[in-house]
């Protein structure tokens, strides 16, 4: 739990991320670079729901615009946050786009 200007939020305090670029490898990964300046890998596979079904084209996929650090499909009717695709990324290795590319 956290306070910032007198409210009250639940877990814990998450670093203004946003998405700086991001590029599109085969199997529905995507290379995000961060605010923070790191890459990371974001399976979009890993996505549920209904609302994340168009994102299993690939030429959907790969029509994506970055709106204020934030990446979206579809003139903005889906769109991650950030921040969760952050938490839900892994580090960047030249081996993991190996495979993911190879």
């Amino acid at each position: 739990m956290y306070i910032i200007d007198d409210v009250c939020y639940a877990g814990e305090v998450v670093p203004d991320i946003k998405v700086k670029d991001a590029n599109v490898l085969r199997g529905g990964m995507l290379l995000i670079t961060f605010s923070t300046g790191e890459q990371r890998l974001f399976d979009t596979t890993q996505l549920t729901g209904s609302a994340f079904e168009p994102l299993k084209d690939e030429k959907t996929l790969a029509d994506f615009t970055i709106s204020h650090g934030v990446i979206t499909w579809l003139n903005g009717e889906i769109d991650i946050a950030p921040e969760t695709m952050y938490a839900d990324s892994y580090p960047y290795t030249s081996k993991n786009v190996g495979v993911a590319a190879g």
